[in-house]
């Protein structure tokens, strides 16, 4: 993404383009629904102004509807937003702390957040083409993508940029920060919505995660165009999805929620998730093989290129068009794929979409740096689960087939569980050696999840070893690399913090220790 101007700090605060609501009329609100448990007292304080809504005590201010959420929630917040003029609080329980405040009780909070949020920026979304993406693998790639074949299209006709939630950074027109979740929750959503809306901006990309969806982030929301890329085994854990078909189940979801659904044919649930498209809107299947409406076809490198043909027997596309990209990794083409596809549905002009895709990087995604004396070669990318794994080692091996891998990575804290294993046996299969360092740990330390991740790679017979400390263990592959050596730093791309217990941790990205260590 083109560097933006310096971010200005988000306002929680009634947008001033936006009808001023009352808490009685955010109560009616809930209440149509059914959400509403009670309401104490029921009819005081109704006519008061709600100027802000947050869950964040530390930003309240006069007029707040405060929302009491999250695992880590505790009444000692609710009571410090009540000082700073908190005029009423929502939540599943009642608290000692919250005095003669007004309360609305809910049966559900992230159902309710949503329908708050919704009202409070004032159905933004409705002014945007809103582009959502879902999919284990390749959804910020695709996002970017996206959003880079649009901004073309926007600079060639005098518009601005189109704005990007994803899990790498944010760009709403305001805010340009790096990103703490994939998909925001919904008083957030909506606030990038506002933004984006009030700056100017026509088009958003958003990555859609399984989480959002499940907890109805997105409740709501309706996309102009989304998309469906693949699933595989992942965040299954007490803390996501219990089981795999929970984790299906929610991906399904965005396809209900758009105008134009584009789904990737070549997945196992492709057809699945064709199926899921509502009567009322259009599909646009993709994929490199059967009867897709776009088909991926004649795939190949030339020299650093990959180049492949796009067909279709759509009477108003081009029944063949060649595409190059430039960015590394045969997987790519299936991102470009769903990209073309998306574009396509929104009638973007085909020369944006070939250019786009010609010129796209994604930050912290297939970036390559060589050792100038060395000969070695560093690839830093975000792959984090199975699937991106399988397909990073699979397409470096086929590329560097004189090379042998060195993989860095690690695991995050208390999510996600079957990754150590499933990470362990992929990097395992190619690897020469494994460097297992710290990778957001969070509530759990370092050390238990590496010796977990190592236990799986003993049995393979696989050299490993654990550094927790990530700059040093980037530092030590690259110093016992040579010039017949590919390391394959994967997880935090170009990421400056590190969640270490609840809060996240300023820290060098992946990208910084290479090039202060490669040279």
């Amino acid at each position: 993404m083109e560097p933006k101007p310096e971010s200005k700090e988000m306002d929680q605060k009634w947008p001033a383009k936006q009808k001023i609501w009352s808490l009685g009329d955010y109560y009616d609100e809930l209440a149509a629904t059914g959400l509403v448990l009670s309401a104490r007292p029921e009819k005081a304080a109704a006519d008061q102004t709600v100027r802000q809504l947050t869950y964040d005590s530390r930003e309240v201010t006069d007029g707040a509807l405060f929302v009491c959420k999250g695992a880590h929630f505790m009444p000692a917040y609710l009571s410090s937003a009540i000082e700073k003029g908190s005029i009423a609080y929502v939540s599943e329980s009642e608290y000692e702390e919250g005095g003669s405040v007004p309360a609305l009780l809910v049966s559900d909070i992230r159902k309710a957040m949503a329908l708050l949020a919704n009202r409070f920026y004032g159905e933004a979304w409705r002014e945007l083409k809103l582009i959502g993406i879902t999919g284990t693998k390749g959804k910020s790639t695709t996002t970017y993508y996206v959003k880079q074949i649009i901004d073309r299209w926007m600079e060639a006709t005098g518009r601005p940029a189109s704005a990007i939630l994803s899990g790498i950074d944010v760009y709403d027109g305001v805010v340009f920060e790096e990103s703490h979740l994939t998909t925001p929750e919904a008083l957030m959503l909506h606030r990038h919505f506002r933004n984006a809306v009030d700056n100017g901006i026509e088009y958003m990309s958003m990555e859609v995660s399984s989480q959002a969806l499940k907890y109805e982030r997105t409740l709501g929301v309706d996309f102009a165009a989304g998309c469906y890329l693949n699933i595989a085994l992942d965040h299954i854990s007490p803390i996501e999805h219990p089981d795999f078909n929970d984790y299906l189940a929610a991906k399904l979801v965005l396809m209900k929620q758009c105008r134009v659904a584009c789904v990737n044919l070549d997945d196992s649930y492709g057809e699945m998730a064709a199926q899921a498209v509502p009567a009322d809107a259009r599909l646009v299947s993709f994929g490199s093989s059967g009867t897709p409406k776009l088909l991926a076809a004649d795939i190949r490198r030339e020299g650093e290129e990959t180049v492949f043909r796009v067909l279709t027997e759509a009477a108003d596309q081009p029944a063949e068009k060649e595409y190059r990209l430039t960015m590394p990794g045969l997987f790519n083409v299936e991102n470009a794929l769903a990209a073309i596809a998306i574009c396509r549905s929104l009638e973007v002009p085909e020369e944006h979409i070939y250019e786009g895709l010609y010129h796209a990087r994604v930050s912290g995604r297939m970036e390559t740096y060589w050792g100038a004396s060395s000969g070695t070669l560093v690839i830093v990318d975000y792959a984090h689960n199975q699937l991106s794994f399988q397909r990073l080692f699979e397409s470096t091996a086929q590329e560097y087939s004189d090379r042998k891998i060195v993989a860095i990575f690690g695991c995050p804290g208390k999510k996600a569980l079957g990754r150590r294993q499933e990470l362990a046996e992929v990097a395992a299969q190619y690897a020469h050696k494994i460097y297992i360092t710290e990778e957001d740990a969070g509530e759990e330390a370092v050390i238990d999840i590496s010796r977990e991740i190592a236990s799986y790679i003993e049995p393979t017979g696989t050299a490993w070893e654990i550094i927790e400390d990530r700059g040093e263990a980037i530092r030590q592959a690259i110093a016992e690399a040579d010039a017949k050596t590919v390391i394959l730093l994967t997880g935090k791309g170009r990421e400056t913090r590190q969640k270490r217990g609840t809060e996240y941790i300023d820290c060098p990205s992946d990208v910084d220790y290479v090039l202060e260590y490669l040279t």
